[in-house]
């Protein structure tokens, strides 16, 4: 399984935001010159994690892109979830989850339906990993950067000469 890059940028761009900007509002041209991400790149990934509630944007010369929730609350889940959509090790895994249109019938994608040997093999590793990355908020990774000495940019536009 591999991650595509709009859940590896999402991650990188929001814990840079968690860590450098706090609660302020961050510039898109901050985070990506931080995290080597181009700009445009970023504006698309930021509109999927806006529509996920994980974002909030205001315009303006102190406007920026803000977490929606404190650190603590955003998980690595969250954030693969709106980027992705879902989290699956292997698309034949949707076969035994429930469709999302509110109705009880299970979504077939596999064409070896019940007969298949290694289906529930993919649904326990796709959960598995959806606990693993639910149990990690964007707070751990900040702590993290700490503990590893990870310097904190200051945001000039905050700061007044006297």
């Amino acid at each position: 399984m591999k991650l595509s890059t709009k859940s590896r940028y999402g991650v990188r761009a929001m814990f840079d935001m968690a860590y450098h900007a706090g609660t302020l509002p961050a510039q898109i041209k901050d985070i990506s010159r931080r995290q080597e991400i181009s700009p445009r790149y970023l504006e698309q990934i930021f509109q999927d994690l806006k529509k996920g509630g994980l974002l909030k944007s205001r315009r303006g010369p102190q406007g920026g892109y803000s977490l929606a929730k404190p650190a603590d609350e955003i998980t690595v889940e969250d954030i693969v979830l709106a980027a992705e959509g879902e989290l699956l090790l292997v698309n034949c895994v949707k076969g035994l989850r429930k469709n999302s249109d509110a109705s009880n019938t299970e979504v077939e994608s596999c064409e070896h339906g019940a007969h298949c040997i290694t289906q529930p093999l993919w649904a326990e590793g796709s959960r598995i990993l959806g606990e693993y990355f639910r149990g990690i908020t964007l707070k751990t990774l900040c702590d993290r950067a700490k503990e590893m000495g990870l310097e904190k940019e200051l945001d000039h536009r905050f700061m007044y000469f006297i």
